[in-house]
């Protein structure tokens, strides 16, 4: 039997408790407000540690998920790339591709570069500068491709059109990431010579055509 102070007194020992059920609340709170793996865990070991445990005991959880980046809608994309195209009056210049890989935004010869180089221009600068606000908003991986027409390159700095693509490609993707701030995990570049042409190289006009930057905005993988 307690006596009558102790039993007057025991009100302290539930308050106690829920104290500390309220507190193991908000470190639980506090961890998946922040989508953090390392706080995550640090808050379970101080959880377990409140319970019981020791500070280096394992629960039985699992890495909370990242947050995921809502993905636009293709349809909404589009609509947004040709806006900025017709505003800009870029439609010579820019063509929209769409299929099974994502959205191509093809950069035509007569913007991009002078023949044999792949120093960005200013008016490839202009084109990027109203094209990367939407860029870099994207969830999507963003793949940057040069290419060429089928005539030999005569150069020391670029000793084939393997090597010409490859730096017109990268001087695109760094300008966008240096300049125009996109993320660089999300950006990667290819050189494809002369090995992907969409009109052919026996005219003048075709290899122009086939003289390009294809800025493919890759579908997320689920």
């Amino acid at each position: 039997m307690f006596g009558e102070e102790t039993d007057r007194d025991r009100y302290i020992i539930t308050y106690a408790d829920l104290i500390t059920l309220l507190l193991g609340l908000f470190i639980i709170l506090y961890a998946m407000s922040n989508i953090n793996n390392e706080k995550y865990r640090s808050a379970a070991n101080a959880l377990s540690s409140v319970f019981g445990g020791n500070k280096n005991s394992t629960l039985l959880v699992k890495s909370m998920p990242m947050l995921s980046v809502p993905q636009i809608p293709q349809k909404t994309l589009m609509s947004n790339l040709r806006k900025i195209i017709s505003k800009n009056k870029f439609g010579k210049s820019i063509k929209l591709v769409k299929n099974k890989r994502g959205i191509t935004i093809r950069i035509l010869d007569d913007i991009l570069f002078a023949s044999g180089q792949a120093d960005v221009t200013g008016e490839t600068k202009k084109v990027l500068s109203k094209l990367a606000p939407v860029l870099r908003k994207l969830p999507n991986d963003i793949r940057i491709e040069g290419h060429t027409d089928n005539v030999p390159i005569v150069s020391k700095k670029y000793p084939s059109n393997w090597h010409l693509s490859v730096a017109i490609a990268t001087n695109i993707a760094y300008y966008l990431m240096k300049k125009e701030k996109l993320s660089p995990d999300k950006v990667s570049i290819v050189g494809y010579s002369k090995y992907k042409p969409i009109a052919s190289n026996e005219t003048a006009e075709g290899r122009k055509l086939n003289r390009r930057v294809d800025i493919v905005i890759l579908n997320k993988s689920k």
